[in-house]
Parts: C-alpha cells; sequence; structure tokens
C-alpha cells in the first residue's frame, strides 16, 4: 500500500514525530522500513517513495506538501534508510531488497542503504552501501568481541552496528559491569572506524511506566529522568568521530582483562578486573608536548559491578574528571577496578586522549 487517504496522514503523524526527535536532538535519521511481506509478525506491503518523498520533498510535492501543511516546509536531512530488519535469512528477503534497491537508487541516488546481511566475516552477494550488525549478549562475551572487526575486509560496504547493549542478567536494569563490556567493545569499533561507520546504542529510550525492554540508556517518567551507565560511557566515545586513530599496545599480566583505544583527541581504556592495575603509559610520534596544565584523567566506576543509577540515586554511577598532573609523553597511571578511565593529554597543538 502506499501512502493514499487516511492511512497515508496517520503514517506522516509518526514519521513526523520519528525526524522532529532527531531534528531535535541533532542526530542523523536512519530510516528502517519493512521489506515488504516480511515483519517478525506479520506479513505487509510498502510502499517507501511515498514516505521518502514525504520526508525529502519539496514543499510543492505531492507528499512533501504534507508534511508542509505539518508546520515543516523544509526537507529532513535523510541519508540512509534500512531495507528491513534483522530480515536477511528470511524467505522473500535477498529478491524485495533488490527491488527496493534499484528504486530508491533511481530516485534518491545519494542515500546510504543498509542491508541487514552480515558483511563482517565475508562478502555480501547483493549490493549495498553498510550491512547491519546486531549483537546483544552477557558482559564477558561481548568483552571479547572487542576484535571483531580485526579481519573484517577493508573494501566493499561499511558496517553499521546499529544495535548492542549487553543484556541478562549482567544488564540488570542498567549495571556498571555492562557499560564496561559494552565500552571495551566500542574500543574493537574505534580501532577498526575504517570499516565500521557508525553505530548505536539500543535502545536509547525507556519509559518507565511502560518497560518492554532492558537495559535502556535513559529512562525518564513524566517529570524525571536519569542516564544509566551505559549512557555515561558512551559519552567517553562522544568525540571520537572524524579523529585520528593511533595504535596501541598493552603489556601486562592483566591484558586479558584489558581493552584500550587511542586517538587525537581521545584515548579510552577499560579496566574490565576486579584488581586495580598500574601501567606505564608511554606517547610517541605526538605532534606537539604534552602540558600537565590543562590534561585531565577522566573515570566511570563504582563500588560494586552491579551498581545502577536510579530516579532517587541518578549520580551513583558517573564520570569524575580529576587533573592529571603528572601528564607526560611517559607517565605512570593507575586503572581503578573495574573501570572505564579517559587519560586527556593537552598538546601543544591538538589534543590526546586515551581511555581503559
Amino acid at each position: 500500500m502506499g501512502m493514499s487517504g487516511i492511512t497515508g496522514r496517520m503514517m506522516a503523524s509518526d514519521i513526523m514525530s520519528f525526524f522532529r526527535l532527531s531534528e531535535d536532538l541533532g542526530a542523523a535519521p536512519v530510516w528502517v522500513f519493512n521489506n515488504g511481506k516480511i515483519s517478525h509478525h506479520d506479513e505487509v506491503d510498502k510502499d517507501i517513495l511515498d514516505s521518502l518523498e514525504f520526508a525529502r520533498g519539496s514543499a510543492e510535492s505531492t507528499w512533501g506538501s504534507v508534511r508542509a501543511a505539518m508546520g515543516h516546509p523544509e526537507p529532513f536531512p535523510v541519508k540512509y534508510v534500512a531495507i528491513g530488519n534483522e530480515d536477511c535469512g528470511k524467505e522473500n528477503y535477498r529478491g524485495n531488497y533488490l527491488k527496493f534497491y534499484n528504486a530508491i537508487r533511481e530516485a534518491y541516488p545519494d542515500i546510504q542503504m543498509i542491508s541487514n546481511c552480515d558483511g563482517s566475516s565475508g562478502p555480501l552477494d547483493h549490493p549495498a552501501d553498510l550491512y547491519d550488525f546486531h549483537v546483544y549478549t552477557g558482559s564477558r562475551a561481548l568483552f571479547s568481541m572487542k576484535n571483531t572487526f580485526d579481519n573484517t575486509s577493508r573494501s566493499g560496504p561499511k558496517a553499521f552496528v546499529s544495535e548492542y547493549a549487553v543484556t541478562g542478567n549482567d544488564a540488570g536494569r542498567g549495571s556498571l559491569l555492562a557499560s564496561l563490556a559494552e565500552a571495551a567493545f566500542l574500543t574493537g569499533l574505534e580501532k577498526n572506524s575504517d570499516v565500521v561507520h557508525m553505530a548505536s546504542y539500543a535502545p536509547l529510550f525507556i519509559n518507565d511506566n511502560d518497560r518492554t525492554w532492558n537495559p535502556d540508556a535513559i529512562v525518564f517518567n513524566s517529570w524525571q529522568q536519569y542516564g544509566t551507565p551505559s549512557y555515561w560511557m558512551q559519552k567517553f566515545f562522544r568525540e571520537s568521530s572524524g579523529a585520528t586513530i593511533h595504535p596501541i599496545t598493552i603489556s601486562s599480566s592483566y591484558s586479558d582483562s584489558l581493552a584500550a583505544s587511542a586517538i587525537t583527541w581521545h584515548d579510552d581504556d577499560v579496566n574490565f578486573g576486579p584488581d586495580a592495575v598500574s601501567l606505564t603509559f608511554s606517547a610517541t610520534g605526538l605532534q606537539g608536548s604534552i602540558n600537565a596544565l590543562g590534561s585531565t584523567a577522566t573515570v566511570l566506576t563504582s563500588g560494586s559491578v552491579m551498581d545502577e543509577n536510579s530516579f532517587a540515586n541518578p549520580n551513583k554511577v558517573v564520570p569524575v574528571m580529576i587533573e592529571l598532573r603528572n601528564a607526560a609523553e611517559e607517565m605512570e597511571v593507575t586503572l581503578p577496578p573495574h573501570s572505564l578511565s579517559a587519560f586527556d593529554l593537552a598538546l601543544a597543538q591538538s589534543r590526546l586522549v586515551a581511555e581503559m
């Protein structure tokens, strides 16, 4: 069915809400639509071109005029669409996928299309700009996946890690333990950013009065909200986009419980183990001398790995920043047990941050 009549206008209202939210957040929207007679629970047809015209068409176009009448004459910047969701193994996926791919490519040649089929360990058998990668698992398993993309082909479509999170008992209702495993996984994405184009934690929001999924990054009710440790963990990585990746080597008897990445201007270190770890931090080839004034260390940790935030105590597990008075190209650092640490070194011409 196309976006015609009352049904189409009801869909337009839902679409408008999604795009206004992404606009308010300053986030790029990724349009995920049904792959035609494929869904988790039923079979439906979709005409995505009408929907894309609603989002991107001029205010004079058929569906762009509906958007304009709803108060948004300017088009929304839709650059990505996902053809289906977790549908790769279903019978009609590839055939339907190609129909959508060809139609969208002809109408909107700049739109990046995302396949549901995983291309991390082998080439896809159909064209795509990106492929979708989902992982929900326990903390130890996700920690061990920090090297997942090390051997991925450097040619072909890029990865969109659109859903990742620690789930099950390790997650609680948003635990420190979960956030540390997720941080280790993200160090691997950061180090492989030449093949991992985008990543998004899922889900982002949850109404505490309607918990249909657990855990989540931001919890709210009608009048208050808080971020889980996984929310605060992601703030450590928010400056990674567009940064320069630097190779990093960990030599320690605790290396099995450590993960790290380094960028200019950002470096992350995760201590997933129960013991404090002392390391000698050595940086070479920097484009400027390190200035102790302005260098900082930021640490996310707590008394127990299962500690959580709540409405009553929203700041139980939050990052703490301190001055890094011994900042130098070679310095001694200590990683607290079960922690995520970022070492932000002020340079003469740029910044280097190490997160562990």
